[in-house]
């Protein structure tokens, strides 16, 4: 079997001002919190996870609460994060950023699509763009402060940089399964648009070539990975096979409850992440209820009392 991506599956960054990520991500953007609990490498830290109504794989912003500096901008890096909506949800979106402070540009095209950049509170690279009817039908959130009409729908595409595309392009076409499928210019930049199996912004990975650029120094308002998705488990030991094949060094089969990954980095340094679709977040909260207390893995739940007493309240 050769494994194929469906698209992305979650998207994670960092922020230093977790109380005020919360606000942004679910009152500004309408998005659900849809799971509430700790980076399992870290648990001093939170792990939040931004969705639809349903908590559906593709649709995840996910943020690790993490104290450090602003990141400092730059190449070998994730830059920009797509978040899909309609086309005729653009204007109220123009006019819901500007009423809500947050700096954005006006609605324009680039790559042949409508769209609108915007940063959050600590800087983050984002886009809403318009989808085209692509990808997975959204499940609405009854509770958002957005209309249904208008809400997120999920992830994509998504934009990193690189110093040199030649070593990122034989990894993406010949290891991961891609097509690069077309180039623009952004500016003053050349980028490279690859497709997974399937065809739509949530299954783009948009490479920007960047030689002129110093490399990014991680930090909040950067992001950390970005994973892409695979359907169930079948395809992930298909993955498995196929990045030994290729010579990829990766973590192996890392279970984290909630979905299963892979860990490596392209030839630039860049994180990317392998996840399978299920179980999902519903394993182990009411689907009613999810994001409204902290939830831990099993794994860590003989640590509940320790973990939760370093952690402060986000609402």
């Amino acid at each position: 079997m050769t494994p194929t991506f469906t698209g992305f599956h979650h998207l994670t960054a960092v922020t230093a001002q977790v109380r005020e990520n919360y606000r942004f991500y679910t009152q500004v953007l309408g998005m659900r919190l849809v799971k509430r609990t700790v980076n399992q490498d870290d648990v001093s830290a939170y792990h939040l996870f931004y969705a639809d109504g349903g908590a559906s794989p593709g649709t995840d912003m996910t943020f690790f609460d993490w104290h450090v500096p602003r990141e400092q901008r730059g190449t070998h890096s994730i830059t920009r994060t797509g978040l899909r909506v309609a086309a005729a949800a653009l204007p109220y979106w123009e006019l819901r950023l500007r009423e809500h402070g947050v700096t954005a540009g006006a609605i324009t095209e680039r790559d042949g699509r409508t769209l609108i950049d915007f940063d959050d509170p600590e800087g983050q690279r984002l886009t809403l763009i318009d989808d085209g009817g692509a990808g997975d039908p959204p499940v609405v959130w009854d509770a958002s402060p957005v209309p249904a009409a208008q809400q997120i729908r999920g992830l994509g595409p998504v934009t990193i940089s690189v110093p040199q595309l030649r070593h990122t392009d034989v990894l993406l076409m010949r290891v991961l399964g891609m097509q690069q499928v077309r180039s623009y210019t952004h500016d003053d930049s050349t980028i490279y648009v690859y497709q997974m199996d399937s065809v739509g912004p949530h299954a783009e990975l948009h490479v920007a070539e960047q030689p002129g650029l110093a490399p990014a120094t991680a930090g909040a308002g950067g992001v950390h990975h970005v994973a892409f998705r695979t359907p169930d488990n079948a395809s992930y030991q298909a993955w498995i096979a196929q990045l030994a094949h290729g010579g990829v060094r990766n973590s192996g089969p890392v279970d984290r409850y909630y979905f299963r990954s892979l860990y490596f980095r392209e030839p630039n340094g860049i994180l990317f992440e392998i996840a399978t679709d299920g179980p999902g977040f519903a394993v182990d909260e009411d689907a009613a209820t999810l994001g409204e207390t902290v939830i831990l893995p099993p794994a860590l739940q003989p640590r509940r009392a320790e973990i939760l007493a370093g952690l402060k309240p986000i609402d």
